[in-house]
């Protein structure tokens, strides 16, 4: 999603956007499941609104579900923001934040069971790569993710633009590796 929303910022019908990376921790340095290292720009404690939350997901979410501050972040960029979104079993961060209660919603591939389970008051779609339900979009990881970060930028501009940002990085191509 970062990639497809740094894409379109530098287009000028985006360009007024800006993709913010966000720390749960008072530490701005982030290792991502690969190990990259990521510098965020905010942290959970800063004081910033937000249009659009995209949550990420881990391997091992319990630190994250268990993370109040986290959690009560989430609660409240959901009383402001026009979008929440998240990819893979970052939807049980949405889910404990109570953001998907009544919703339909996915998560990651094989995960729906669990989703279900732990929290009852959701809609769970299986076998649904991505889910919209008012302003929540929820989707399986992986490549999926940018599916569903398409997804979100054609509701925030228009499916066109949404078009022309997956050309411009390539992903329309990834359709036309599979056929003969």
């Amino acid at each position: 999603p970062i990639e497809v929303f740094g894409a379109a910022t530098k287009k000028k019908a985006f360009s007024s956007y800006e993709v913010v990376v966000i720390s749960v921790a008072k530490n701005k340095t982030v290792r991502s499941e690969e190990g990259l290292r990521i510098i965020a720009d905010k942290t959970i404690y800063d004081d910033i609104k937000l249009d659009v939350l995209l949550v990420p997901s881990a391997y091992e979410m319990d630190k994250f579900l268990n993370n109040l501050d986290l959690i009560n972040y989430i609660k409240k960029q959901n009383k402001s923001a026009s979008w929440l979104a998240s990819n893979c079993s970052g939807a049980l961060l949405l889910a404990k934040a109570g953001v998907l209660d009544g919703k339909k919603a996915t998560t990651w591939a094989g995960g729906e069971k669990e989703l279900l389970k732990s929290y009852p008051k959701i809609k769970v779609q299986f076998d649904k790569n991505v889910v919209i339900d008012d302003r929540v979009i929820t989707s399986n990881g992986g490549p999926v993710s940018y599916q569903a970060a398409f997804k979100l930028l054609a509701k925030l501009s228009s499916n066109n633009f949404a078009k022309e940002i997956s050309e411009l990085i390539q992903f329309n191509r990834l359709e036309r590796a599979f056929k003969p």
